[in-house]
């Protein structure tokens, strides 16, 4: 064991000999970390690594585990001026998608997991949501405004297909009236159009679909169980031409892997009725930094230098800031051109000339078992 202040991934195989880069092991088939290192808050760090014997090949293939969470509340508030909304909800913890580049997984710390591989194949469902929820909208000083669902960990995530915890909140949200937005990289959206199309009729729905790249091989590197790219194109024809607002999400952004094809993805979703759109530049919060560098030396070992270093300059020098107003964009020459190049595209698309605002005017609170009906 090796305490975590004093080693990274990195270091122990410079320190061992180990090769940065070796053949994918059987068991991370279809997985985005490379690696499950222990998490911040943990004393000690564990590490997976190939002896030289071909050890990892004789591990089985990691399995997806899920555990239930009972959850005190549900509606989870933020004041961040970065992002649009000040509600949200994340029916799950962890992300089977095991997108390489997710904000999210040093979240896991919290529950004494790694943000690596535990982040993507030890779930937590909540199965209480709905009825926190209902308990949370029912309060007396509740005021509404828009909830997203997905904000976190994608909310259609595979697991949901057997789970339906999101179709579930979206019932609840429909009975209430209530505005939700949505933001996912799964076809499964589709499912739930007999309760997105009504909403919509309202004004009460928006659906973001992420299109990070329309390269299937990409795709499959960098989001390996998540929908492929042609899959979420038609998830937004589909929705459009329902009637379910949408946008797409250009997110993120990684030099010099996706980042030429910006004009070329908000082409294709141009074509689909889309016509709304966001980008947000690569984020490397806390373990993600090594746990991307990780997968960066694996997936595209000949980019990895250049990857970083323009990382780097959009981030004054270092592996990310933080700050507000420029954690979501960066700054820098490159920074500029790559936003300059994604407002050029919008608007010779139609992109972006109006936005669809969800409307609040509809809540109302639906008489409860037990009580005495208003007569006026």
């Amino acid at each position: 064991m090796y305490d975590l202040k004093m080693v990274t991934v990195h270091e122990f195989k410079r320190h061992h000999g180990l090769p940065e880069t070796t053949a994918l092991p059987e068991m991370l088939r279809g997985r985005g970390a490379r690696s499950n290192g222990s998490g911040r808050y943990e004393k000690n760090r564990r590490l997976l690594f190939d002896d030289g014997w071909q050890t990892l090949n004789d591990l089985p293939n990691l399995k997806t585990e899920v555990m239930m969470e009972r959850a005190k509340r549900i509606i989870t508030t933020n004041k961040s001026p970065d992002l649009g909304f000040d509600q949200s909800i994340n029916p799950y913890r962890g992300c089977e998608h095991g997108c390489s580049y997710c904000y999210a997984r040093p979240t896991h710390a919290f529950a004494g997991l790694s943000p690596g591989l535990d982040f993507e194949s030890k779930l937590f469902v909540k199965p209480n949501a709905p009825e926190l929820l209902r308990k949370e909208l029912l309060e007396p000083g509740y005021v509404p405004k828009t909830i997203v669902l997905g904000a976190n960990t994608d909310a259609y995530q595979p697991v949901e297909r057997r789970y339906r915890i999101t179709r579930q909140l979206l019932e609840v949200l429909q009975e209430f009236n209530h505005p939700v937005g949505i933001v996912t990289k799964s076809a499964l959206v589709l499912r739930d159009l007999d309760i997105l199309q009504p909403m919509a009729e309202k004004g009460l729905v928006k659906v973001a679909v992420s299109v990070t790249t329309l390269d299937p091989e990409i795709a499959r590197k960098m989001e390996p169980r998540a929908s492929i790219p042609s899959k979420r194109l038609q998830a937004l024809e589909v929705l459009s031409a329902s009637g379910v607002p949408t946008s797409v999400m250009v997110a993120p952004i990684v030099p010099a892997i996706n980042d030429a094809e910006i004009e070329a993805i908000l082409k294709a979703v141009s074509v689909t009725g889309t016509r709304e759109a966001g980008y947000v530049m690569l984020r490397l919060p806390l373990e993600l930094r090594e746990l991307f560098r990780e997968w960066l030396d694996d997936a595209f070992p000949d980019a990895a230098a250049r990857v970083i270093s323009l990382l780097k300059s959009v981030r004054g020098g270092k592996d990310y800031d933080a700050n507000w107003g420029q954690r979501m964009t960066g700054t820098g020459p490159y920074a500029w051109s790559v936003g300059r190049r994604f407002e050029i595209a919008a608007k010779r698309l139609g992109i972006n000339e109006n936005r669809v605002r969800l409307t609040t005017e509809l809540f109302s609170r639906p008489p409860q078992p037990g009580e005495q009906l208003n007569l006026l």
